[in-house]
């Protein structure tokens, strides 16, 4: 991937919030949900409900499409990511736990969550420790990113497709971390997981 791509893709990753999901219905309609994620890197964080339509529709077909952007009074400025990749349940402690506490830095208002919430799974989703038996943490591993660039003419897209390789670098740094190592090396940003992969 060149690398202008690559900066390209961590900088829109980094600057937005929200992202829209799709995922496949039991009844062949597609579902799109708009949701809040984080990313380490290239991997892409979300955490739902576990009674939610779209978990259901993850557990029978992990298969993803994602879209992120944001309007631009100038055409030529829009820029944006659309994606299909693989949705996991995080399962590993370490890891749900590294994600909630990076999901602060990106929201810091979830660190005084709304009294004005009366759903408690509502609430239970944007606490600054969500409980593993109410809230999933999904983890998205990209397969394919288009990089929609307008300023390169309008229209404009790269498509980007992530080999094993690409992500088994992310993944293994992520493995350390979160396997007892500590976060050494994340003393700023995301972590060390970024840098890793731009280098690869």
């Amino acid at each position: 991937m060149m690398p202008r791509l690559k900066s390209l893709i961590l900088r829109l990753l980094d600057e937005h919030r929200l992202m829209t999901v799709a995922t496949n219905r039991p009844d062949g309609w597609p579902q799109a949900t708009t949701v809040g994620y984080v990313n380490d890197g290239y991997l892409l964080y979300c955490f739902i409900a576990r009674n939610a339509q779209k978990y259901a529709n993850i557990r029978r077909d992990r298969r993803v499409s994602i879209a992120i952007g944001s309007d631009a009074p100038n055409p030529f400025d829009i820029k944006g990511l659309s994606l299909a990749g693989q949705a996991d349940e995080v399962t590993d402690r370490d890891e749900f736990d590294y994600i909630a506490r990076l999901r602060l830095k990106r929201f810091p208002e979830y660190s005084m969550p709304a009294r004005s919430l009366s759903n408690a799974a509502a609430l239970d989703r944007i606490a600054p420790e969500p409980s593993p038996a109410n809230v999933v943490l999904l983890r998205i591993a990209p397969d394919v990113i288009s990089v929609l660039d307008y300023s390169k003419g309008f229209g404009h897209s790269d498509l980007v497709t992530f080999s094993a390789n690409d992500l088994d670098v992310h993944l293994s740094s992520a493995r350390h971390r979160w396997n007892g190592f500590g976060e050494a090396g994340a003393a700023k940003g995301d972590g060390p997981a970024q840098a890793d992969v731009g280098g690869a």
